[in-house]
């Protein structure tokens, strides 16, 4: 069947991300309301909640959208690759933590979302979806690695992507202690140690 309606103006979808983002990084997750993103858009509320039927899903979306910028680059040496890979997850953290000038050690914006996700089951589906799309890049980075020998052959991918990626979630949101390359190097060093096959 032909769906009903008009097409969804993927204009209007950048414009309403692009203003609920600025929102969000100027005044925090409780500054950034539906009305003003729809009046600052020029979009009736409507056409809003169609798409984003909360400010959670909206929020989401402002995540996703951001995400979608960051380039994830294949080197052939993995160690390299997983410290930029990490390097980029830290400053999305990062900025979204220091959301409405936000100056003291917070889970800030990520912890909205990530409470967002755990009341709400269609949020949570969404988030899982959005992380699921983004993990299997990283995934697949990992992967090729291993086949092309760079690690261990019995080497658990997802075991490994989550002590990463895990590590970095876990000091944003529970202890609000930095998260930036240095760190990210010293997450890598010590998850390849025992995995690389030549050291």
């Amino acid at each position: 069947m032909a769906p009903r309606g008009r097409p969804r103006d993927a204009q209007v979808d950048e414009r309403v991300l692009r203003i609920a983002a600025a929102l969000i990084f100027e005044r925090g997750y409780a500054g950034m309301s539906i009305d003003e993103v729809a009046e600052q858009a020029g979009v009736a509320k409507t056409t809003l909640y169609r798409r984003w039927p909360t400010k959670d899903h909206l929020a989401v979306a402002v995540v996703a959208r951001l995400q979608e910028d960051d380039e994830i680059t294949d080197t052939g040496d993995i160690r390299v690759d997983l410290v930029n890979y990490l390097d980029k997850i830290a400053a999305g953290l990062n900025r979204m933590r220091l959301a409405g000038h936000n100056q003291t050690p917070s889970a800030g914006v990520v912890g909205e979302l990530v409470a967002a996700a755990a009341k709400h089951d269609d949020i949570g589906r969404l988030t899982r979806e959005q992380y699921g799309r983004r993990n299997a890049i990283a995934l697949a980075l990992i992967e090729r690695a291993r086949l092309r020998g760079e690690l261990r052959a019995d080497l658990d991918a997802e075991a490994l992507f989550d002590q990463l990626a895990g590590a970095l979630y876990y000091r944003v949101i529970i202890t609000g202690a930095p998260v930036d390359r240095a760190y990210a190097e010293r997450l890598v060093a010590s998850a390849l140690e025992g995995n690389l096959t030549c050291h």
